[in-house]
């Protein structure tokens, strides 16, 4: 059975950058898989980009999507400038709460070349988007699972490497749900 993963991603939001990499990673990957036709087993992918950075509008935006085509998984996507890996964020906290993502991470990024796990995502907007879907799916008991992946700025050094870690993170997730 098909899949269906929501990706998202964000605008920028401070004025040197030109664009937002979780962004850039989205349409470099959706370029990829227009030009290569999916088989039978693919997911079936939906794009919600350039997310407000905001965290009551991302989250609201999100949501709405989320209730809209009720997938099977979502990745959200944020821009980490200060990092050199993809980072799949093990949880999300709140003033008082921390939600851990039920994905099993160490499984979903074994033997990836430019991925790790953080355990910190960030006290910004990206954090915020996590917990407010993770505290989502898990209050209403909706069997979808949510990662979150900070994305490097993009060079032309390591695109590849990204995007392949990025597509294997893609193929792997329906076979671990």
């Amino acid at each position: 059975m098909t899949k269906k993963i929501l990706l998202t991603s964000f605008t920028t939001w401070l004025p040197h950058q030109k664009s937002n990499s979780s962004d850039d990673l989205l349409i470099e990957f959706a370029k990829s898989t227009h030009r290569n036709p999916p088989v039978a087993t693919s997911p079936s992918l939906t794009f919600l980009r350039q997310l407000p950075v905001d965290v009551q509008q991302a989250s609201t935006r999100a949501i709405a999507q989320i209730d809209s085509i009720n997938p099977d998984i979502i990745i959200c996507c944020g821009m980490a400038e200060s990092r050199q890996q993809l980072t799949v964020e093990s949880n999300a906290t709140s003033a008082k709460d921390m939600i851990k993502t039920w994905v099993n991470i160490e499984q979903l990024i074994a033997d990836l070349k430019v991925t790790e796990i953080s355990h910190d995502a960030g006290k910004f907007v990206c954090e915020g988007l996590y917990y407010s879907i993770l505290k989502y799916l898990r209050d209403r008991k909706l069997n979808i699972w949510c990662i979150f992946v900070h994305v490097p700025i993009i060079t032309p050094d390591n695109m590849v490497s990204i995007k392949t870690d990025f597509s294997v993170i893609i193929d792997r997730l329906p076979l671990l749900n």
